[in-house]
Formats: structure tokens, sequence, C-alpha cells
């Protein structure tokens, strides 16, 4: 559950959360209603057959490690990493090591930093942080910027807090039950977690993960910038208009888009399976089909 939202308060974000949230909840409500009457949903791949009990990180068994590997290696419409995302609900827990090489395979992926240079492109267009400039420089660093939001979110929600605190970055997908119980249970998911022994605790590492990275943000975002100055008057002086893009009020800001963003993310984990099935249903039934 990685995200790594330009971290400034404006509507614009608000009205991008918003917009991904309704649409996001009409593809899933739509594909689920569409579904064929008494025909059950078909499981999410990888799909495992279910055990008894989750074996401990010290023992895995090599089917285990295979479960995992293709796990790491999903994608939605063959680009989107969902790397953390698993559906079975008795997976083993990931060894510190494990989380790391998931941060850094969420993390470096081609189409996460493609999605950053999108980012910063869109941030330039809107002349977001201003200080940064325009052209080739203003674009660099502000794609620099977004980068570095995205490689501390990712190394302290879905490494460093979760070693520490032996809990489990990943998204359990529900994949049952009625439209509204796996709406809440995707929302929960940000704020309530797996730990390493198999029980559920407040998502410690997902919350200060995005309040440490929005924290460090303040070493390389914008402190005050002169914006423009209000002429002088016959009856006052001239008054400079400045910009921070520093300070604790935007360091809660940003955690709360974070959060916002990650629960966002959470419900695309949860429901893209339906999506898929119900948009792209014939070409899934082509590949099933084995060759005559």
């Amino acid at each position: 559950m990685t995200s790594f939202p330009d971290p400034r308060i404006s509507r614009t974000h608000c009205g991008r959360m918003l917009c991904l949230t309704v649409m996001l909840v009409f593809l899933c409500s739509f594909s689920i209603a569409q579904q064929t009457p008494g025909t059950e949903p078909q499981p999410s791949e990888p799909t495992p057959s279910p055990r008894p009990e989750a074996p401990s990180a010290t023992t895995k068994s090599e089917q285990e490690k295979e479960l995992e590997r293709k796990e790491q290696s999903q994608r939605a419409l063959g680009v989107l990493p969902l790397f953390g995302v698993t559906s079975r609900q008795n997976a083993s827990p990931l060894t510190g090591r494990e989380k790391f090489h998931l941060f850094v395979r969420s993390a470096f992926d081609p189409a996460t930093i493609s999605i950053i240079g999108v980012q910063a492109a869109i941030s330039q267009g809107q002349n977001e942080f201003p200080a940064y400039g325009q052209g080739a420089a203003g674009y660099g660093k502000r794609f620099g910027a977004s980068f570095a939001d995205s490689i501390s979110s990712g190394f302290f929600s879905n490494y460093f807090y979760p070693v520490v605190l032996k809990q489990d970055p990943r998204y359990f997908r529900l994949g049952e039950g009625s439209i509204q119980r796996r709406i809440f249970y995707g929302i929960k998911q940000e704020f309530v977690c797996r730990t390493d022994k198999g029980g559920r605790a407040f998502n410690y590492s997902n919350v200060l993960g995005a309040f440490t990275s929005g924290a460090i943000s303040n070493l390389y975002y914008p402190g005050n910038t002169l914006l423009r100055t209000i002429p002088a008057t016959p009856t006052s002086p001239p008054v400079p208009i400045y910009e921070n893009d520093r300070g604790v009020v935007l360091t809660i800001s940003r955690t709360a888009i974070a959060l916002g963003y990650g629960t966002i993310g959470g419900l695309f984990d949860e429901f893209w399976p339906d999506v898929e099935r119900r948009f792209f249903h014939r070409h899934s039934a082509d590949r099933a089909t084995p060759p005559q």
C-alpha cells in the first residue's frame, strides 16, 4: 500500500481524491452488479489451496516462497505493480529481508518511477512550488522531491516500522462478501494491519511511516518563497506575499493526504480482480481456453 502524492494542501488534491474514490466505487459496484446471478465469484490470482495455519517466517517451504514470488510479480493491466497484495488470509509473515525486498521492488519499479514523472509534470504545469521555477531545472527539482517522497514513504511504511514493530505491510485482500463489507474492510486495513504473529493491531507502521515521510520532506521542500509584492499605495507600504511549504501544519496535512491516497489504493487492491473479470473477461477466457 504505497502512495506518493504531492504533499501540499490544495483543492486540487481534495478533488483528485474524491474523483478517484467515486470512480473506483462506481466501477466496483457496476462490475459486481453485472455478475451473472448464481455464479460464484472466481478466486483472485494467485489461488493457492487453503492451509490450516500459516507457517512461521523461518520455516517456509519452497511452495510458500514460490507463491510469494508470484504475488510480488502481480500487476494491474500488466503495468501497475500490485506487489504488496495477497489473497491468502493465512499467508506466512515476511522476514525483515523480505520486507526490504518488497520495499525496493515497489519503490524502483519502472511503472512507479513513470507515475512520479507524470506527477512532477502536472505539478510544474500548475506551477506548484513556484520556488522551483520552470524549465528542465524546475522539472528536475519537482521530480526529485516527488521521488524522495515515494522512497521515504515506502521505506518507513513498508520496511522500517514493519520490521521494528513486527507488522505486515501487505494488503490482505478479502475478495468475497457484500460490496459494503469489502469497502469497509479496504478502508479499515489502512489503520488495522496483520502482525507477524498472525493477530491484528493498529497500523502504527502505516501512520508513523506517513508522518515520518511528511516530516522529512521539510528538509527539501521550499521554505518562505516570495510570490509577488502588492504595490505600495499613498497610505500603505508594499506588501510582500510569501508561500511556505514547510512546518508542523503542513507535515500533518501531508500525513492525512498520504493516508487518504493509501485508502484509495487499498480499495483498488481489493476490487481490481472484480473489475478485471468484468471488463476483461473475454481476454481471460481466451487465455484459459487450451488450444485444440
